[in-house]
């Protein structure tokens, strides 16, 4: 069951000291959280991801195709160009708006694919302190309380509170 934060639960954690913040996430900054809470946790508030959208059917790509402002003036040139007679030049305006709309759906297919196959690539990981030891975990599996550690270059995991710092 994921349960999203409330307004009462918008703290300002910058503006708390570190043993204020430990308390009020009931975490051990030198320790960390221990297992059963972490699994608490995850039960509480869930996975640390965003939501994620159905990705759109084939139909909705489809449709989405005709929103666009000019390719609707397009769809009523094609249309008058048939009421006055001239079915050559309705018949070549509405062929380049299927046209479109066939291209325009194969990219945005595309695009999704990639975009799916980018996430499972950069499937981050962060460095915690948990039962007293640094290990490795998924971030997605990251709970309110945990102890993070960051290094230059690493991936930032999750909105964080900052302990110590060296050259920042």
């Amino acid at each position: 069951m994921e349960q999203s934060v409330t307004a009462e639960e918008k703290v300002r954690w910058h503006s708390h000291s570190i043993e204020e913040t430990s308390e009020e996430l009931e975490t051990d900054a030198k320790a960390g959280l221990t297992a059963d809470e972490v699994q608490a946790r995850l039960s509480r508030y869930g996975k640390n991801e965003l939501t994620e959208h159905p990705r759109p059917g084939f139909w909705q790509l489809l449709f989405s195709q005709f929103n666009d402002f000019i390719v609707l003036i397009l769809i009523v040139a094609s249309l008058v160009s048939l009421l006055l007679g001239e079915r050559i030049e309705a018949g070549a305006i509405m062929a380049i708006v299927i046209l479109n709309a066939i291209l325009g759906v194969i990219q945005e297919s595309k695009a999704e694919e990639a975009l799916a196959a980018l996430k499972k690539m950069a499937a981050p990981e962060a460095r915690v302190l948990r039962d007293g030891h640094r290990i490795t975990v998924p971030a997605r599996e990251l709970v309110p309380g945990d102890v993070v550690f960051l290094e230059a270059g690493n991936y930032v995991p999750a909105d964080l509170r900052l302990i110590e710092t060296i050259n920042l």
